[in-house]
């Protein structure tokens, strides 16, 4: 058979709906990656979008999974459309159709869920349409938990609990071994070629066994060796150039030094000695607890008659604080003045506008040629003007109190903080690598399929071959979607959830590698976005007490996920129901 040109309207709607998807997954599932690392300031936002577009685009295109599941997840008995695969393709239609519109929904909320598990809930909506629930696989004994749909709801237990035990388990060794011990700095510095090697020898596993098409063709014991090796390499690298690099930085505060400087290594130590920092020169350590105060900060200010987080914005975009105003002879005499003034410039109006890449808007009729630039540049870069940490810091229902969750949670030294933001930078660019590897398959393996049976007229088999111009179609609207609405994510799943800081950021990061690294290899079925939700919640404990922990914001998470297989599968079903229960208006029997 050839081409089905009978149903290019099907094809154009897979098309159209395969990129919303897509654009979604980089808006919600990709900034999952990044949101720890922007939220505890060891990369800006620009720089995660940047990085994460870049990675996603790589994995998804240069090492993607080349073939994909026609039936994602294995969920439908495909067999039972071999003599309808038209009836297959519109299935899959609607179902790409229902996962799209679900996640804009989500992604506008705010609300991180699983993509996979979206699609998931699209194709079992539409099986039972089309099928009935006979002919939808449940539960696959034979392949244990990882067969059927009942891999979905073990999911909810299995991946954030796993991920927040390695979390907690990382982040108490790097906390007893480090930042509680007299000079941390130097110990820390002893660390980091360590931590490197391990970061390095688990990114290497990932990349192997969860790096869609990569596969070395190595046996277990040359798996291992390579593992070893790489991890040994990375900690030598790190030894000879990074820490040489840190010493300068840290403990000789040479603010003059960038980064490209790391390859001169041991030569850093025959630099001379600093001169004092010139005003407004940039270099030296930022500042990562900023805008985030200790609980005794936290109740001098209070008692001061300052309300830090009773703020809200005036209609003409001002702000205006609700409550007693501090005085400045008040607050001079109990040393607040500088918390005050810190505090208040850690607020914004998310709507007010703001002077950025995009500019205040030209004027003039719409159709002048400055208007309809600044349009454009609205369009596509909107979200680089995003201020994600000042979002993170607007009070609504979700957020209560976010000065007094904060403050139950312990600073430390903020130069030792500075070591591990090269490592949280690190596990993220794997991670976002990996998942641009496997989850691109989450939008376009549907589209495969449809298109695949457009042009055979027929189902070839269980899998089928995913042609390069759909993994670039698919990779560029996740690079595009995180690029112009991640942040949507960023600012619920960041300090929204608990104070985020390198040390901490890290240890959520690898403890979500961890995760998905022994999921992979025991099948279990994981999800990326429960992962690093289970590592924050984890590390949070660990790092303050139980009310160092947003509950309000991890229950509106936990209830995106659970409501996210049947809002799917209903929204398929449903489309798909009426389409092939449909009258054929115009026609006369």
């Amino acid at each position: 058979m050839g081409p089905l040109h009978q149903y290019d309207y099907l094809l154009a709607f897979g098309f159209i709906f395969s990129f919303l998807d897509a654009w979604n997954i980089g808006a919600n599932d990709v900034a999952n990656c990044w949101a720890t690392s922007v939220s505890s300031r060891s990369v800006s936002y620009i720089q995660a979008m940047t990085l994460g577009a870049i990675l996603e685009f790589a994995g998804s295109v240069g090492v993607g999974a080349r073939v994909a599941d026609t039936i994602r997840t294995k969920v439908v008995m495909i067999d039972h459309y071999e003599d309808n695969p038209a009836m297959l393709m519109l299935g899959m239609v609607c179902a790409i159709t229902a996962s799209s519109i679900y996640l804009s929904i989500c992604t506008r909320l705010g609300m991180p869920v699983s993509t996979t598990h979206t699609i998931m809930g699209g194709v079992i909506g539409m099986g039972v349409a089309t099928l009935g629930a006979d002919g939808v696989i449940w539960a696959d004994l034979d392949k244990g938990i990882n067969g059927g749909v009942i891999q979905v709801f073990l999911a909810w237990i299995i991946a954030p609990g796993i991920a927040g035990a390695f979390g907690a388990i990382i982040f108490t060794i790097t906390k007893y071994l480090v930042m509680l011990r007299n000079n941390p700095v130097a110990k820390g510095l002893i660390t980091v070629p360590i931590y490197f090697g391990i970061t390095g020898a688990l990114c290497t596993m990932l990349l192997i066994w969860k790096g869609g098409s990569i596969d070395p063709d190595f046996n277990d014991a040359e798996q291992a060796g390579l593992i070893v090796g790489v991890g040994a390499a990375v900690a030598l690298v790190a030894g000879v150039f990074l820490v040489p690099w840190m010493y300068r930085v840290i403990i000789k505060d040479d603010w003059a030094l960038r980064w490209w400087h790391i390859p001169m290594g041991p030569l850093l130590l025959r630099r001379p000695e600093p001169g004092p920092q010139p005003d407004g020169m940039r270099g030296g350590i930022k500042d990562f607890y900023e805008g985030h105060l200790t609980k005794e900060e936290l109740n001098a200010l209070r008692a001061g008659g300052a309300h830090s987080v009773d703020e809200e914005a005036s209609p003409n975009g001002e702000k205006k604080q609700l409550g007693n105003e501090v005085s400045s002879a008040d607050a001079d005499s109990n040393g607040l003045a500088s918390d005050a003034a810190r505090r208040a410039e850690m607020y914004t109006d998310e709507k007010s506008p703001k002077a950025g890449v995009v500019g205040p808007k030209p004027d003039g009729s719409f159709f002048t040629p400055a208007v309809l630039f600044w349009y454009l540049k609205w369009l596509f870069l909107r979200g680089v003007d995003q201020d994600v940490l000042k979002m993170q810091k607007r009070r609504n229902a979700l957020t209560g109190d976010l000065d007094e969750i904060h403050s139950h949670a312990a600073h430390y030294d903020n130069r030792a903080e500075y070591l591990y933001s090269f490592l949280q930078v690190l596990t993220a660019c794997v991670a976002s690598f990996a998942h641009g590897a496997n989850d691109v398959a989450n939008a376009i393996g549907p589209f495969a399929t449809i298109y695949e049976i457009w042009r055979t007229g027929a189902i070839e088999g269980s899998k089928a071959p995913v042609p390069i111009w759909i993994l670039v179609y698919g990779g560029a609207a996740i690079s595009i979607g995180l690029w112009t609405y991640g942040y949507n994510i960023m600012r619920n799943l960041g300090n929204r959830l608990t104070l985020h800081s390198p040390s901490r950021g890290f240890s959520m990061e690898l403890g979500s590698t961890c995760t998905i690294i022994l999921a992979t290899q025991l099948k279990l079925p994981v999800s990326t976005t429960q992962c690093i939700t289970g590592a924050i919640v984890g590390v949070g404990l660990c790092s303050g007490t139980w009310r160092s922990i947003n509950w309000r914001m991890v229950a509106w998470i936990y209830a995106g996920w659970i409501f996210t297989l049947p809002i799917a599968g209903t929204m398929s079903g449903c489309l798909t129901g009426i389409i092939i229960n449909a009258p054929r208006w115009g026609m006369t029997n």
